[in-house]
């Protein structure tokens, strides 16, 4: 078997996308394999062209090609796993490469040495260590692993083999300095003082490795003080933006309140007045009537008709009655002008205090004390924080959050059910409406909702392939993907996410593609701990099984995010 695969070489076994062993292998059109995520997703980065080509002799297909797995492949490379495969014919000479320690024997080309003689104080290939072994037959040379080290083991002076320490000038020497300049120094085997630096290097070595703990214990007790001062702050601003809120709205509730009491006030004064006025007018000009009679009557000279008429003018009504009406002396609202003042006085005064008292609360929180290290800051606690992670689908299910996607963030292609809680891959791009939060550059769809302490969803998928991930909002959404920088724009989703490929049976974390065991169910649950850093996929089937943990810090909340590939669709799974 070793002899045949001699033959092709590791090249042909490779993937020429990933440069990696086969995974998977497919066979397309023009003849070349690939692994199947690779020409997968090579295809889709350029699938809004509808052309696709093969990496390798670019010949081209219309429509996309349905994938062939290349069964003679995949046995090979089954075998190449568990052998040794591609091994080194030893017949052919190896050749010393650059950084190599070359044989002092050759001559013209030098092969690679494999062993080195203390005695001789050479190296030697394969072919020229036989021939050394049959020169000294029974001779007892000693023979290291070739190392290019070799002359630092060799005396500048003597060119004898170093196999002396000397203690006083702190130099290993070779049997004749011993008995020239370092004649009556302290000296002892080389072998003894390595055995006991190497004592000595193990206890520096242990004290350094405590020293390094401490050290990592301390910088994670600042990070962690460092995310919750961050977390707390953030939950501080949010209070007092929601107190102050209030303040506000009470101050405008009592505004509308005193204008709505003065308007009223005003309005109903204002009414008596008028009843008052009219009333006034009414009397002013029946007395002015009455007065131009009484005038008139005063000319006539005839005392007959005088006495006549005099009685009719005496007999007018309210002749003998005048009305009196009291006037207030305080017209004015100056009195509530001053009280409104005295009130926004003593809310100032109120406010300048209480700032007072904040400032001096919040300049006392510290991370770092200049005496000693703080304690950690109290975790804001969740009203189901634990120490303890789950291990039980029933733990798990304390912890579910209900979830829904987001309409506004969806792929043109993705169809969503109308109770948001389905996605799959529609073949003809939808009418929505641009969004600044829609994803135009990736078939990929956010959950409305922002998670952070201790949650638990499942997902169910079909079709042929559906990422599942987490990620900040701030992920790129508008950036559009095309050749030749296609593959590393395609990577900035995993920048700021976290992510599983059922497919493939890959995790995607901060850009490093991680291969797993691939399992059987097409059913997921996912567990957040947003503090403790950690996201866990769970394979559900009879039974909880750990798939993969990923453990890092998260700096903003998550946000489930769904990756849709062609006839594939995900569904949100009640919780009960």
């Amino acid at each position: 078997m070793a002899e045949s695969y001699a033959l092709f070489g590791e090249d042909q076994f490779s993937c020429s996308i990933c440069l990696d062993l086969l995974k998977n292998p497919v066979t397309i059109p023009c003849g070349h394999s690939y692994c199947m995520g690779c020409i997968k997703d090579y295809w889709d980065l350029n699938d809004r062209t509808g052309v696709y080509g093969c990496p390798q002799c670019r010949q081209t297909f219309t429509p996309r090609p349905a994938l062939n797995k290349n069964t003679m492949f995949a046995e090979v490379v089954e075998r190449l796993k568990k052998t040794e495969e591609f091994q080194v014919d030893p017949h052919v000479p190896c050749y010393a490469e650059p950084g190599d320690i070359e044989c002092d024997v050759c001559g013209g080309r030098k092969q690679k040495a494999i062993k080195s003689c203390l005695l001789c104080l050479a190296s030697y290939c394969e072919t020229h260590l036989k021939l050394h072994d049959k020169l000294n037959p029974g001779k007892r040379h000693s023979l290291v692993e070739a190392s290019v080290q070799l002359q630092e083991k060799i005396c500048s002076h003597h060119d004898k083999l170093l196999e002396v320490y000397c203690r006083t000038d702190q130099l290993c020497i070779c049997y004749e300095c011993l008995m020239g300049v370092h004649k009556g120094h302290e000296t002892v085997s080389a072998a003894a003082e390595g055995a006991a630096k190497q004592k000595e290097l193990k206890e520096t070595h242990r004290k350094s490795k405590q020293i390094i703990n401490k050290k990592e214990k301390e910088l994670f007790r600042l990070k962690q003080a460092m995310m919750s001062l961050t977390y707390s702050a953030q939950l501080a601003v949010e209070d007092s933006d929601k107190v102050f809120t209030e303040i506000i709205c009470s101050v405008q509730k009592c505004h509308s309140d005193v204008k709505r009491l003065i308007r009223s006030q005003e309005k109903a004064a204002v009414g008596q007045a008028e009843e008052q006025v009219d009333q006034l007018q009414k009397e002013i000009a029946e007395m002015r009537r009455r007065d131009t009679k009484l005038e008139q009557l005063s000319k006539t000279e005839d005392s007959i008709i005088f006495l006549q008429r005099c009685q009719s003018v005496l007999a007018l009504p309210g002749c003998g009655d005048t009305s009196s009406i009291n006037v207030s002396q305080q017209v004015s609202f100056e009195g509530v002008k001053k009280s409104v003042a005295e009130l926004k006085q003593r809310l100032e005064d109120i406010c300048k205090g209480a700032f007072v008292k904040i400032s001096k609360k919040v300049q006392d929180i510290h991370i770092l004390q200049a005496s000693k290290p703080s304690p950690p800051l109290p975790q804001v606690k969740d009203k189901c924080v634990e120490s303890k992670e789950p291990t039980t689908r029933e733990e798990f299910l304390k912890y579910a959050c209900q979830l829904t996607l987001d309409q506004n963030t969806a792929h043109k292609n993705l169809l969503l059910s109308k109770d948001n809680k389905v996605a799959g891959w529609n073949d003809l791009a939808l009418p929505y409406p641009n969004h600044p939060e829609r994803f135009d550059n990736m078939p990929v769809v956010l959950c409305r909702e922002a998670l952070s302490g201790r949650c638990y969803w499942e997902v169910e998928w079909d079709g042929i392939q559906a990422i599942i991930a987490v990620s900040y909002k701030g992920i790129n959404r508008k950036k559009a993907l095309s050749p030749p920088d296609a593959f590393s724009k395609f990577l900035e989703f995993y920048d700021q996410s976290w992510s599983l490929d059922w497919n493939t049976a890959q995790v995607w974390e901060n850009k490093k593609q991680i291969q797993l065991t691939s399992w059987s169910s097409r059913k997921v649950g996912l567990f957040l701990d947003h503090k403790a850093g950690t996201l866990a996929f769970y394979n559900i089937a009879d039974k909880m099984t750990l798939i993969y943990r990923v453990q890092t810090t998260f700096t903003q909340p998550l946000y489930p995010a769904f990756w849709i590939k062609i006839q594939s669709k995900i569904k949100l799974c009640p919780l009960k």
